[in-house]
């Protein structure tokens, strides 16, 4: 079991910075690989950032703008998030799954990004 929790969204303009944390816990967590996902009004969510065979994968749209990050002592993983844009805009999730799978199990409760024009 693995309990994610957010934080760190908010209002920005567009152009300024935000950094969005998850911290992992639970009997697995440690174990557990987390991924960012985001989810903008009518649209469906989608990947933006997920770390896979020891590699960092992300959205061609956040691409140089956006940087995933791992605190393994602390079970966290961030997002710095730079350049922001208006549709950058949305709800960002945090995810887990366990190694030999596809398949994100856990999810965190959402944070809301909010870019201004």
């Amino acid at each position: 079991q693995v309990q994610l929790v957010e934080s760190g969204g908010g209002l920005v303009q567009a152009g300024g910075s935000l950094r969005l944390s998850c911290a992992a816990s639970g009997r697995t967590a440690s174990s557990s690989l987390l991924a960012w996902f985001r989810q903008a009004p009518g649209k469906e969510r989608e990947s933006v950032a997920r770390i896979s065979g020891g590699d960092t994968y992300y959205a061609d749209s956040v691409k140089g703008r956006f940087t995933l990050s791992r605190d393994n002592t602390k079970n966290t993983v961030y997002l710095q998030m730079n350049s922001l844009k208006p549709e950058d805009t949305g709800v960002y999730y945090c995810a887990a799954r366990f190694p030999g799978s596809t398949q994100y199990i856990y999810w965190g409760q959402g944070t809301q990004v909010t870019v201004s024009s």
